[in-house]
């Protein structure tokens, strides 16, 4: 590869900004916020990781408390995806630019949205809920996915052998064959809330990152009066690019805002123009629902690791470890370590796009906040 992520690569160790886990990525975010004169504050997950250790929401707040206009930056709303925004995050406040932003704009920081996920190196939380599918009115009727509903058995087999993974593509191959590529994907990666053993599962009710999100929304971004937020997350596409998605469709003022903030390459998950599925229930899309009070922009940041199936793969033999297996054996242990490739590019040259797509973002951003509106 050459190029720009090639020369800073090769220039300096990005793995400091990157840590190998949980609670070093932690320390290193706290340490780097502190330094560059973060007010911060920890909230305590109910549970621990799998070291015994203690898990935390962390918030890091730069600039006027009562700023008009504030970025947020959230990191591991999908757990294990978490090393890739709070590198992103990390080297952002390393580089200087937090003391210089624009008049009347502040940006927080929210480090490890899903921090059981996180230290486990698992997607979901501790109850096998996808915290972007769990955005849902759990007073009505929740969305029924008849296609995860057929696929669901052919999932999560009653053992793990050497010919699981070649059983499991042939019954998706076949479900293919009948119905479509697109989908089998909406099927898969839509979300449902028939299986809390299942993949992409919703959940039952309010999950505690959820609730912890929105409390934070609405006690710290109760004066703004525009917020832009970006979302960092990492599995899909080509390795290393960032597909900048938005979950809104093309034409309505909240997509012409983004396009306004981060230009004419960003892609609506509505209108099916991104890798992503289609998905309900996504923290991104509630958030101007929870402040309704502001103007409201989001953005997702999807950077590419390995090829879909790859990933897909991972993901359904996680699932299956943690719902029927031992997460601590040897075997639990090597499963781990491929989810975590899946979702993780441990070289310099990824880091160093994670990096630079990510402060050309934000930089973008604080352009946007610090101009009128």
């Amino acid at each position: 590869m050459s190029g720009p992520g090639r020369v800073i690569a090769a220039s300096m160790d990005l793995s400091r900004y990157f840590r190998p886990d949980y609670q070093a990525a932690r320390c290193r975010f706290l340490g780097t916020a502190t330094a560059a004169g973060a007010a911060i504050e920890s909230i305590s997950h109910p549970e621990r990781g799998p070291d015994g250790l203690l898990l935390a929401t962390d918030v890091a707040w730069i600039g006027p408390a009562d700023a008009p206009a504030v970025l947020v930056l959230l990191a591991g709303t999908h757990g294990v995806e978490g090393f890739c925004g709070s590198g992103a995050q990390i080297a952002w406040l390393d580089s200087g630019a937090a003391q210089v932003l624009p008049p009347g704009v502040a940006v927080m920081l929210v480090h490890g949205v899903n921090p059981h996920g996180f230290a486990w190196q698992r997607r979901v939380d501790a109850a096998n809920v996808d915290l972007n599918r769990n955005w849902v009115d759990f007073g009505g009727p929740l969305p029924d996915n008849a296609g995860y509903r057929a696929l669901h058995p052919a999932l999560m087999p009653d053992t793990w052998t050497t010919g699981t993974s070649a059983e499991i593509a042939k019954a998706l191959a076949d479900y293919a064959a009948e119905n479509g590529e697109a989908a089998l994907r909406q099927a898969l990666t839509a979300g449902q809330y028939s299986h809390a053993d299942g993949i992409f599962h919703g959940g039952t009710e309010p999950t505690w990152s959820r609730m912890t999100l929105t409390a934070i929304y609405r006690e710290k971004l109760a004066a703004a009066q525009r917020v832009a937020i970006i979302d960092y997350h990492s599995g899909l596409g080509p390795r290393g690019m960032a597909e900048q998605l938005v979950p809104v469709p093309k034409g309505s003022a909240a997509y012409a805002r983004t396009v306004a903030a981060f230009g004419a390459g960003i892609l609506s998950v509505v209108d099916g123009a991104s890798s992503s599925a289609k998905v309900g229930g996504d923290g991104l899309a509630a958030a101007a629902n929870v402040l309704s009070h502001a103007e409201v922009t989001t953005m997702a940041m999807e950077y590419g690791t390995r090829p879909f199936d790859v990933v897909l793969h991972a993901l359904i033999a996680d699932n299956w470890l943690h719902a029927r297996g031992d997460p601590l054996s040897p075997e639990g242990q090597m499963i781990t370590a491929q989810l975590r490739d899946a979702f993780v590019g441990d070289d310099d040259v990824w880091r160093a796009m994670v990096v630079g797509q990510s402060a050309l973002a934000i930089r973008q951003a604080l352009a946007f906040l610090g101009s009128p509106a």
